[in-house]
């Protein structure tokens, strides 16, 4: 693994990309104003990827006790997800459903970073940091984009949900990319210290993402302030290309510091 603390490993980012999905999907269900098959739809998406996580797992083998921890606790962030899922589908109405239902899978997929990030053979809290972060920020910008599309099931929603996500991504993003530049982290990569095997491409590559998806995230924010109806699938539009700008600063640092 190195000294870079970061993995580049399909099972720890689908459960990573889980976890911040069903976090989020918490922080907006937790408002009861998104109607009831918002949380049907993320709950369905993310499970799939944290259950997809958990077979990848699987496939890379269970060599040792931490590694069969971390699968545990992804299936039972899985099974956290599906119970939720039960629940609201049996209540069905937003008053009706606790959305405290909703934290606890989340919990559990923090608990399988956490396995995750002692196995990275770097230090802990660099790994973990950069693991839970970059959780909370590809779930976040992921669920930005979803509620966005929403609105065309429910144009009478208030923006103050879809805000809500907005104002969290633009918090989420200076962390990100602190914990990223922490050595041995993207700084070594921009200045030669580390390979990226394309001659520093790759490090221009994250730099160009990451100040892209702020861009993204702040142009988005404007998008929602304009009072027309279509702002709001402006800001839908402008959130598909912050997605793929966020999981190129996060997946480009990951292969440069594997």
């Amino acid at each position: 693994m190195g000294t870079q603390a970061l993995k580049l490993d399909g099972a720890t980012f689908l459960i990573q990309w889980a976890t911040g999905g069903l976090g989020f999907c918490a922080v907006t269900t937790r408002g009861r104003e998104v109607g009831i098959g918002y949380g049907w739809l993320l709950r369905s998406v993310y499970v799939a990827l944290a259950a997809g996580g958990v077979v990848v797992a699987i496939g890379n083998g269970l060599n040792d006790t931490s590694h069969a921890l971390g699968v545990l606790t992804a299936i039972a962030m899985a099974m956290a997800g599906v119970l939720a899922l039960g629940v609201s589908v049996r209540y069905r109405t937003l008053q009706t459903f606790d959305p405290r239902w909703d934290w606890v899978a989340p919990l559990f997929g923090v608990a399988s970073l956490v396995v995750a990030a002692m196995d990275t053979g770097a230090p802990f809290l660099v790994a973990l940091l950069r693991l839970v972060v970059g959780a909370a920020f590809l779930g976040c910008i992921s669920d930005s984009m979803l509620l966005g599309h929403w609105y065309l099931v429910q144009p009478g929603l208030r923006r103050d949900s879809l805000k809500q996500l907005v104002r969290w991504n633009a918090w989420l993003w200076p962390i990100e990319v602190a914990a990223l530049l922490i050595p041995t982290g993207m700084v070594s990569a921009l200045n030669g210290h580390i390979d990226d095997g394309y001659n520093g491409l790759l490090g221009w590559v994250w730099v160009v993402s990451a100040i892209t998806t702020i861009g993204l995230v702040g142009v988005t924010w404007l998008a929602l302030r304009e009072q027309y109806y279509s702002a709001v699938m402006s800001a839908t539009g402008l959130l598909y290309l912050a997605i793929l700008t966020a999981f190129g600063t996060d997946l480009v640092a990951r292969a440069i510091l594997s």
